[in-house]
């Protein structure tokens, strides 16, 4: 609680036990989704979600919002594949999330493809919205792991955007993996995809019309936006200044000067301050919900500034000296009731 209002994290993912992968597994091997269904028992459930929810409690995260791991939704397999993987996960998460009805939320997983329109994901959105009691969905921007989907300001969108739409769905920004041979020496390299597909999926946004099209769309992306901005953009004479070797030009200001405010937003999730502090600068506190991965990359690493893990993000926030009462509390609550309009938390 802060302020005596709950603190909602929009950015965590399912804790399974180990036959969640293992029919993940099967799935690819066998080649034969219509073989079963896979039931695990709430004892099961339980034993895994213990630890989650003990996380939870020791980073005074009253709510999460919980949705697919990026890294498991496998979207570069045969679309016959992810169908049957994405409706058995989202399965999965209800179950979950009806067992905690009072912390756990859920979002969407879609069966994406780099071979099919988001047409194939309409029909799954709306069961998981209309029946699950979902209030949002994820999206990976490149599902094919291959940088060939189209950007996400381009038509190839528009119908998932025109249903998200109309269902008040919000989409959650946050890729998965990347086949690119480049980072293959990089550990860990599903990071690195992280900030260069999200801050393109930033960008293309932010200079195109996509929420002149659909007005009403909500879109997050995860991790603060991806890269930060390293230009000034505030001055005495906005949209002037030098060129190249001191030619005279005008600037074009930032977003065509669109405004994107009420339809781009951004969550917290980042684990150095300095990088958040910045970000928060930048997107603006309006634009900022709060979200932690809690428990994921940052669980075993330790903040050193406040002795807990790095995903205990609550003090970090608490700790930003020019972050009035009132913003924390917008970033914790109230930015994020605003941009779920399906979210039914007391």
């Amino acid at each position: 609680m802060y302020n005596g209002k709950k603190i909602i994290d929009v950015h965590g993912h399912m804790s399974t036990p180990p036959h969640f992968r293992a029919y993940a597994y099967n799935l690819i091997a066998l080649r034969s989704p219509g073989e079963g269904e896979l039931e695990i028992s709430n004892e099961l459930m339980e034993t895994a979600l213990k630890r989650h929810l003990q996380m939870l409690d020791e980073r005074s995260i009253d709510v999460q919002m919980i949705s697919a791991r990026p890294i498991a939704m496998m979207h570069w397999e045969r679309p016959f594949i992810v169908e049957k993987w994405t409706t058995t996960t989202n399965n999965i998460i209800h179950q979950q999330c009806k067992a905690h009805a009072d912390r756990f939320v859920g979002i969407a997983q879609l069966p994406q493809s780099s071979t099919l329109g988001t047409e194939n994901c309409i029909a799954e959105l709306e069961r998981c919205i209309k029946e699950l009691g979902f209030v949002g969905a994820i999206v990976n921007p490149d599902p094919g792991a291959d940088r060939r989907t189209p950007g996400m300001n381009t038509e190839y969108w528009f119908a998932l955007y025109e249903k998200a739409q109309a269902l008040n769905a919000p989409l959650i920004v946050h890729p998965s993996i990347s086949r690119d041979p480049r980072i293959e020496i990089i550990p860990h390299s599903y990071q690195y995809n992280n900030l260069t597909e999200e801050t393109l999926a930033t960008l293309l946004l932010e200079n195109s019309n996509v929420f002149e099209l659909f007005p009403r769309l909500k879109i997050i992306i995860c991790h603060c936006g991806g890269a930060l901005s390293r230009f000034v953009t505030k001055g005495k004479r906005s949209g002037e200044g030098g060129g190249q070797v001191g030619m005279a030009i005008r600037r074009r200001t930032e977003g065509h000067g669109r405004d994107v405010s009420k339809n781009l937003f951004f969550d917290t999730c980042a684990y150095d301050k300095d990088f958040l502090v910045t970000a928060i600068r930048q997107r603006g506190v309006d634009r900022m919900l709060f979200g932690t991965e809690a428990p994921g990359t940052g669980t075993g690493i330790i903040n050193p500034e406040t002795g807990k893990p790095s995903d205990d993000i609550v003090p970090v926030i608490d700790s930003i000296d020019f972050l009035s009462a009132g913003d924390k509390l917008k970033i914790f609550n109230e930015n994020i009731r605003k941009v779920f309009p399906l979210l039914n938390v007391d």
